[in-house]
């Protein structure tokens, strides 16, 4: 975490696809936009199969019909930096955290003394360890929605539970 004058929960990528990652990056950004603890959010995939695109249409609907219709975003793949620039690293789904822990091993054993991001499973804030984020790219409308939900409660779930655990400097 980033110490200056105040406590700075600092940044956060969301990682995976151009539906989920985008969507809970969207929904992050206009529940902390005030929150001045909050720094840089950001999202990237494993893959770089959606590299410069923009958020599935869907994603951008549900955020839209949530309220949330500012969001704009280009895709793009994780790099390594990401692993000592961010304070934490969220993934949807287990095969993305599992991509994204040897990611992270990999700049380990490259040696570096910066600090490393804390990589997680984004669901393990939702109330269930190990909740996961279905894709909701290959169904209908409603597995946006439904990911959305879910990704609203991770998210509050998130906020809560970094920002009551971190003492601020005194």
């Amino acid at each position: 975490m980033q110490v200056v004058e105040h406590y700075d929960l600092g940044d956060i990528p969301m990682l995976t696809s151009s539906g989920r990652s985008t969507m809970a990056e969207g929904i992050f950004r206009s529940l902390t936009i005030s929150n001045p603890r909050i720094g840089k959010i950001d999202s990237a995939g494993t893959s770089s199969y959606n590299k410069g695109c923009s958020p599935d249409q869907r994603t951008i609907a549900t955020l839209e019909e949530n309220g949330i219709v500012d969001y704009d975003h280009v895709a793009r793949k994780v790099h390594t930096s990401d692993f000592t620039k961010f304070d934490y690293i969220l993934a949807m789904d287990g095969d993305n955290l599992y991509a994204l822990e040897a990611v992270q091993q990999r700049v380990v054993k490259a040696g570096t003394d910066a600090k490393m991001a804390k990589v997680m499973l984004f669901g393990d804030f939702g109330g269930q360890l190990g909740e996961q984020v279905g894709d909701p790219y290959f169904g209908a409308i409603d597995g946006f929605e439904i990911a959305y939900q879910q990704l609203t409660r991770f998210s509050n779930g998130f906020i809560e539970k970094v920002l009551k655990d971190a003492v601020a400097p005194e």
